[in-house]
Formats: structure tokens, C-alpha cells, sequence
């Protein structure tokens, strides 16, 4: 990635969450705190797989997390998730979150992860996913 964006590159998947870094957001150093950035990913991953499962889900794993540049206060932030797995119980989400910084319309990709849910029913024990409805396919 570079300093100029990523012209020519768009999001994968939808968009699922847009906020904005706030300075409460941020580690000691001053820099948007990677959990927070995270915890953004979490939701949108989430309400992707609640989507899909048509259902309660709860988080169960998280593979391959890359921080590829850094998020700063004021950057608009928006994460956008796509389900690439579906088993019989669990669901994984690739999710990429990028930024739009300053007033421009450039977008760079800041991190992305892969989520791993797990559908669960009202006592919280995993329960199968249902089929893809015909317009979710």
C-alpha cells in the first residue's frame, strides 16, 4: 500500500460499519489503538455473520490479522465484510477496513482479518447454520 492510496483497488465486500477515530481512541503514543481497530472489525464481521445465521452468533477465532498502515483522529473508518465459509455450525468472514483521510475522496486499506462465528442458540450452545436464503445468494 501506498502514502497515495489505492487507486485502482476497491473494498472487498460489503459495507458493514463506517465510523470516525476519535482521540479517546487512541494507544499512549497518540496512534488510533489497534483493540479499538479491531473491535471495529469484530462488529462488522458480526453483523455480517448475525446476517447469515439468521441468528445469534458469538465470536470464536481470529486468523491472519494484518495492520497494513495506520489509522488517525479523524480518519473516517469503514469496515467492509464478506462471508467466505460457511459450515455447519460456524461462518468466516473476511473483513477489510480502509480510511478516508482529509477531504479528498482517497481510500487506503488499513488492515484486514479473517473471523471466525460460531451460531448459537438462546442457552448459547452452537447450533447449524441454516441454508442461504435465495436472495442472500
Amino acid at each position: 500500500m501506498s502514502a497515495e492510496g489505492d487507486a485502482g483497488f476497491e473494498p472487498r465486500g460489503a459495507l458493514t460499519l463506517r465510523t470516525i477515530a476519535m482521540p479517546a481512541d487512541t494507544n499512549p503514543n497518540g496512534d488510533i489503538f489497534g483493540g479499538w481497530l479491531m473491535a471495529q472489525m469484530d462488529l462488522a464481521g458480526g453483523s455480517a455473520a448475525v446476517k447469515r445465521a439468521r441468528g445469534r452468533v458469538v465470536t470464536v477465532a481470529v486468523d491472519a490479522m494484518s495492520f497494513h498502515l495506520p489509522v488517525y483522529v479523524g480518519d473516517e473508518v469503514s469496515c467492509y465484510a464478506e462471508v467466505v465459509r460457511v459450515g455447519n455450525t460456524s461462518i468466516r468472514i473476511h473483513v477489510e477496513t480502509w480510511v478516508c483521510r482529509g477531504v479528498g475522496t482517497r481510500h487506503f486499506k488499513v488492515t484486514e482479518g479473517t473471523f471466525v462465528y460460531v451460531a448459537v442458540d438462546e442457552q448459547g450452545r452452537p447450533r447449524p447454520v441454516p441454508p442461504e436464503a435465495p436472495e442472500e445468494a
